[in-house]
């Protein structure tokens, strides 16, 4: 059984001024209904509206109330990356909930509960999506496929709307990948996990997701690349394949020609072996550069992100 007498929740924020105030009303009255300690720490990622001010303004002189803000946007990963850092060590767990309201913060009752029933992680699961068709098969067929493929266990339709206990979130702060899927490395941790089945609202206000199509095929590639060998496997079969198909080839002209005395014409056969074969090597080379690239990048040791000011206990500070 996990006892929890006190909770940070982690909200990360990129342009949410438009539900930057309800956020905050609605954490407020969870603050005075909820008998537990509760701290509330937000992490503004180079927000380009009036996110920085109305964050600002906010927290300033609330001692519930924590902000950091980052130099500029490092990317969702990395604002929750910045958070957990910075969480006090006196909180039992902490709670992760996105910006734009979709993620109901009223539910950190019914994830308390599951929490003191001896779990370390307690995920959202998402029973509805208000994205459209297109965007919500994707995500069916990528969650499927990441959880096929992986070599830890992934939960389908499980996003970041969780509680992680303290021993979780240590665990989490000492790896040093430079590239951050936190999903899958919250499954990699290990511990006792469970999911907890929610309704995800519509974003609220109108507004749009932070996500383009582009950083989602990326956030994509972090899931499958990280946390899988079957990519650069894949290259192996589809080299065995490749060969296979091309002695098999061989083998039916040779049998042309000593049997019937006839051998393909022209250079279609030809022409579409070396397009075959240019386009493995191509996708060979594609699969082996992303790895490469992911040393790369972990090599240089480059800081994960850069803290511009803080508003911490109600007080700001300047780094």
């Amino acid at each position: 059984m996990n006892k929890v007498n006190s909770i940070t929740i982690l909200v990360p924020l990129y342009n949410e001024a438009a539900v930057l105030p309800e956020l905050i009303s609605r954490l407020q009255v969870l603050i005075d209904h909820t008998k537990i300690g509760i701290n509330v720490l937000f992490v503004d990622d180079g927000s380009s509206d009036h996110t920085a001010s109305i964050l600002m303004e906010k927290t300033t002189g609330q001692e519930k109330f924590s902000a950091i803000f980052l130099s500029r946007n490092f990317g969702h990963s990395m604002a929750l990356t910045a958070g957990l850092a910075h969480i006090n060590d006196a909180s039992d767990a902490v709670f992760i909930i996105d910006g734009d309201l979709q993620d109901p913060p009223e539910l950190l009752p019914q994830f308390l509960e599951k929490m003191e029933e001896g779990f370390d992680v307690v995920y959202g699961v998402r029973t509805n999506r208000k994205e459209g068709f297109f965007k919500k098969a994707c995500y069916k067929i990528y969650y499927r496929l990441l959880k096929r493929f992986s070599n830890i266990t992934m939960p389908l339709d499980a996003g970041d709307f969780s509680i992680l206990s303290k021993r979780v979130v240590q665990h989490l702060n000492s790896l040093p990948e430079e590239s951050r899927y936190l999903r899958g490395l919250r499954s990699w941790v290990g511990f006792r996990q469970t999911g907890l089945k929610y309704h995800r609202e519509s974003r609220k206000g109108g507004g749009k997701t932070k996500y383009s199509l582009r950083s989602l095929f990326r956030l994509a590639f972090n899931g499958i690349f990280n946390f899988s060998e079957f990519p650069i496997r894949f290259i192996g079969v589809l080299g065995f394949v490749t060969i296979f198909i091309s002695l098999l080839y061989l083998a039916i002209t040779i049998y042309k020609k000593l049997v019937f005395g006839t051998v393909p014409e022209g250079f279609t056969a030809l022409i579409f072996a070396i397009v075959l074969l240019s386009g493995v090597q191509l996708l060979s080379l594609g699969i082996i550069g992303e790895y490469i690239l992911r040393i790369f990048f972990q090599v240089k040791q480059r800081p994960l992100y850069i803290v511009k000011s803080k508003v911490i206990n109600g007080k700001e500070i300047n780094e």
